[in-house]
């Protein structure tokens, strides 16, 4: 059965996030809302937690896991990005974005995309993401939960509860928006909009 946590959306209890973050060090997988609805997420070195995310998700080996990354620092650790590049990710962050970009080895193989040896990151516009981030030190790996046949990620604390509740280890109750983040592919170089969501694809296009 799923711990479930109330906390705070706009300033968020520090002994709940240390109390999560805990669980995340100690192998949890978690449902935690963002700034674009619900995500699954554990750590990066938790492969149990990966595959719990593909079974949930019922993913394909195409699916580009995401890093979720406290800052542009963190980020730019995992992934290779040239001046121009650099520049639009930056004035589009933090907000609700995913960017595909070739992975630097700091990534684990299994995380990658097999074919195109990348990975999808973002930096979330979310006071508990970012309280969760800080607290644990290092990105994590997450996905939009988004449930087989639906099109939109879960935005209900209890009913994520309700739905997955033996098989994640913990849910934050939170304000999330029902909308998922627009993802820009930057995989052949150029920014390619792969799916429209909340952030605004115009810088991109």
């Amino acid at each position: 059965m799923a711990r479930f946590f109330d906390i705070h959306p706009h300033d968020p209890q520090p002994r709940a996030i240390s109390q999560v973050v805990a669980m995340l060090r100690d192998g949890a997988l978690i449902a935690y809302p963002t700034d674009s609805g619900y995500a699954l997420g554990c750590r990066l070195g938790n492969a149990d937690g990966k595959d719990r995310i593909t079974a949930i998700r019922r993913l394909d080996d195409k699916h580009h896991f995401t890093l979720v990354c406290h800052d542009f620092g963190q980020l730019g650790q995992l992934v290779q990005v040239d001046n121009h590049v650099f520049r639009a990710i930056k004035a589009a962050t933090p907000g609700p974005y995913t960017f595909i970009l070739p992975a630097t080895k700091e990534v684990p193989r299994r995380l990658l995309q097999p074919k195109k040896k990348t990975v999808g990151v973002r930096i979330p516009d979310h006071p508990v993401v970012q309280a969760l981030l800080e607290e644990l030190g290092e990105p994590l790996l997450t996905s939009s939960l988004i449930l087989p046949d639906e099109e939109t990620p879960m935005t209900d604390g209890w009913q994520v509860k309700e739905e997955l509740d033996h098989q994640v280890d913990a849910v934050i109750d939170g304000e999330c928006l029902p909308t998922p983040t627009t993802v820009i592919d930057y995989s052949s170089g150029s920014p390619e909009v792969s799916r429209l969501g909340a952030g605004d694809p115009a810088p991109f296009v």
